[in-house]
């Protein structure tokens, strides 16, 4: 109650900020909970992919948990932690697509590609907003990160994984659309989070916008949805 009542009188933004923390961490945990004791409801088919979906869940809660105490000690965001935990569930979000398109004949050498190309995206994104911030540069990885978030949006679209979705047909093309959609619409709030985050022209588009309540959300809608999607598919296919 005294946190609602912070929120409704006006809380400082810091409020706000640990408030999501704590709140993304507690759904992700609840999820994490739910995937794990729901794999034994499923086939072998399906069980890796509510696996996956519940470690995704995991990982992230569990640095949740850090990033809250990093946050409430320090003051600062962060921005090095999230990346970690990006680092090993994004990757791990676009195994999903391979895992609902192995049936339908995709080849590891997809999950591969889109293994590497959400590193890139990663890795370049974790050097402009944690290395280069504020010395010019960061518009420059972002432009990178950027390209190899429009490779595996193009992929999934368009590319190979669409034409196995098209070919499965049913439940499985029908999850693959929605976690596409995730990727284009729900991964679109991590570029906000970065301009909203770094110096340029741009910040001043986002500046009243804070970076962590931007990422907390789309990090609790995105992993814990992307996990909904492949649960549903499971039940469907039963």
């Amino acid at each position: 109650m005294n946190i609602l009542n912070l929120m409704i009188e006006g809380a400082p933004i810091e409020n706000l900020i640990t408030f999501t923390f704590f709140i993304g961490c507690m759904a992700m945990m609840a999820a994490s909970v739910f995937f794990f004791l729901s794999m034994n409801s499923f086939g072998e088919k399906w069980r890796t992919s509510i696996l996956v979906s519940g470690l995704i869940t995991f990982i992230a809660a569990v640095h949740y948990w850090y990033m809250r105490e990093y946050y409430m000690d320090t003051g600062s965001s962060p921005t090095f932690f999230r990346y970690v935990d990006w680092i090993l569930t994004v990757p791990l979000m676009c195994v999903e697509f391979y895992l609902i398109l192995k049936a339908a004949g995709a080849q590891k050498s997809l999950m591969w590609k889109l293994i590497l190309l959400s590193t890139i995206m990663l890795i370049t994104g974790y050097i402009g907003e944690g290395l280069h911030n504020d010395d010019g540069q960061a518009w420059l990885w972002g432009l990178i990160s950027g390209i190899a978030y429009f490779a595996i949006v193009y992929e999934i679209w368009l590319g190979g994984a669409a034409k196995l979705a098209a070919s499965a047909g049913g439940a499985v093309q029908a999850a693959h659309k929605t976690l596409c959609w995730f990727v284009l619409v729900g991964w679109a709030i991590y570029p906000i989070g970065y301009m909203a985050g770094t110096e340029g022209w741009y910040s001043g588009i986002f500046g009243g916008l804070d970076m962590d309540v931007i990422y907390n959300v789309g990090d609790a809608i995105n992993k814990i949805g992307f996990g909904l999607v492949v649960y549903q598919l499971a039940v469907d296919s039963k």
